[in-house]
Parts: structure tokens; C-alpha cells; sequence
């Protein structure tokens, strides 16, 4: 079982939002992940906590940034256990901010367990950060949600073409969606990774309304369900970041 997500001590005010990151993992394994600072998949989402505190004033304006826990590295197939991890995570922030809007924020297999888990009722939109697509994998959960993916067109990991595929299979299923491609990067996010974490803060605030979103982002996630896969398709250097 996951432990519940991390706190950063009591609350200055009521909680307004939320924010859950949901980090990487590996395909199968059922050992536990690494503590702290070993645990790398982890420590890469720490940078986009900070940035996206600073985008939506964090605490100081009423918004709850935690990272869910998992109890496993891997997905493990049919098991799924990042995806119980999420709802785990995202009943622990029911009981901690009450019924508040939630943007769920995944990188790789966390971004297929956010995916997954976007039904959740708290649930206002996904941004999946170079995510893990698999062609099967259901999209009914995700209508009236926005979903926002990020990835690197030199991905050798994830693909990004199966995540231009998702926009396209969940936007008649009544998802907002939106790919941006990040030429000149990787699957870890380490190249023009200040790039990848001010979109993502920007995007996020923007999701919750506390900011504009970037005019293409807001015109892809406008499209109609049967909007070809292209149209939704954003160029990050074209963006007015």
C-alpha cells in the first residue's frame, strides 16, 4: 500500500486547489522505490513542485502542491499499482482540503497512472509530462477533463506519436486535449528543462484558473471532438512562453 502524500505542515488558509505529481517508473517491479534522494524519479518532479508553487502562490494562495507515494516501482501489468497509488493520493487530499479541484501532474508511467486516474471525481485536467501511452488503455475517464502533454520529440523511452494518438482517441470521448512537442530534448526532461517547467507551472495555473493559459494551448484545448490529431499539436519554440 502507497503512504499517503507528502504534507508540507498546516495550512495558512482554507485550500482552494490542489496539485498532485505523480513521478516515473519502470515497466515491472515490485520492490518498493528508493528513499529520498536515491529515489530519482522522484527527486526529477522536485524542480516542477517549485515552480509550480511559485505559478500558483502555493500555499500563500490556497493551493495544495503533494506527490503521491508509491509502494511499487512498477507498473506490473495488471495490477496497476501506481493507478491505486493516485486514487489512494487523491482521497488522502479529499480528507486533507475537502472537495477541492485537482490538476494531476505525471511524468512517464506517472503520467499513465494520472491518466488512468483522471475519473476521480477531484479531477480538473492532466498534464502528462513525456507520458506513457499505450494504445489500449481506456479514455472514457478522461471526458470533461483537460489534458495537457508535454513531449520531447527525441523520446526514445515514451513515444511521442502514441502520445498524439491519446489527444486524438480522447477528444471524442469528451476530453479537452492538447499535445505541445519539445524539439531538442529527452524522456528525463534534463535538456531545456527550465522550458519544461515553466510550461508545466504556466499550464497548471492556467487549468485552475489562476492564470493565463498560453493562447494556443487554450485554442488546442477549444477544438472539436473530431479535430485531427495535428490541429492539436503545438510547437513549444512557436509558444509565447
Amino acid at each position: 500500500m502507497a503512504r499517503p502524500p507528502s504534507t508540507a505542515g498546516p495550512f495558512a488558509v482554507d485550500p482552494s486547489a490542489a496539485v498532485l505529481l505523480l513521478h516515473g517508473g519502470a515497466e515491472t517491479g515490485l520492490a518498493a522505490p528508493p528513499p529520498g534522494p536515491l529515489n530519482l524519479p522522484a527527486v526529477r518532479m522536485l524542480p516542477f513542485a517549485r515552480s509550480i508553487a511559485g505559478a500558483t502562490g502555493g500555499a500563500d494562495g490556497g493551493v495544495l502542491v503533494r506527490t503521491a507515494r508509491y509502494g511499487h516501482r512498477g507498473w506490473n501489468g495488471p495490477r496497476e499499482d501506481p493507478l491505486h497509488d493516485a486514487v489512494r493520493a487523491l482521497e488522502a487530499l479529499r480528507r486533507e482540503a475537502g472537495d477541492v479541484p485537482v490538476v494531476l501532474v505525471g511524468h512517464s508511467m506517472g503520467a499513465r497512472a494520472a491518466l488512468r486516474a483522471a475519473g476521480h471525481p477531484l479531477v480538473r485536467g492532466v498534464v502528462g509530462l513525456a507520458p506513457w501511452c499505450p494504445a489500449d488503455d481506456p479514455v472514457d475517464q478522461l471526458a470533461g477533463r483537460d489534458v495537457v502533454l508535454l513531449h520531447s520529440t527525441r523520446d526514445r523511452i515514451t513515444s511521442p506519436r502514441a502520445s498524439q494518438r491519446l489527444t486524438a482517441r480522447a477528444r471524442p470521448a469528451g476530453a479537452r486535449t492538447c499535445l505541445v512537442a519539445i524539439r531538442r530534448s529527452d524522456h528525463a526532461m534534463l535538456r531545456r528543462a527550465g522550458q519544461w517547467h515553466a510550461l508545466t507551472a504556466r499550464i497548471v495555473a492556467g487549468l485552475l484558473g489562476l492564470g493565463p493559459l498560453p493562447g494556443p494551448v487554450g485554442a488546442a484545448l477549444a477544438l472539436p471532438p473530431d479535430a485531427p490529431a495535428v490541429d492539436g499539436t503545438l510547437d513549444l519554440d512557436r509558444l509565447e512562453v
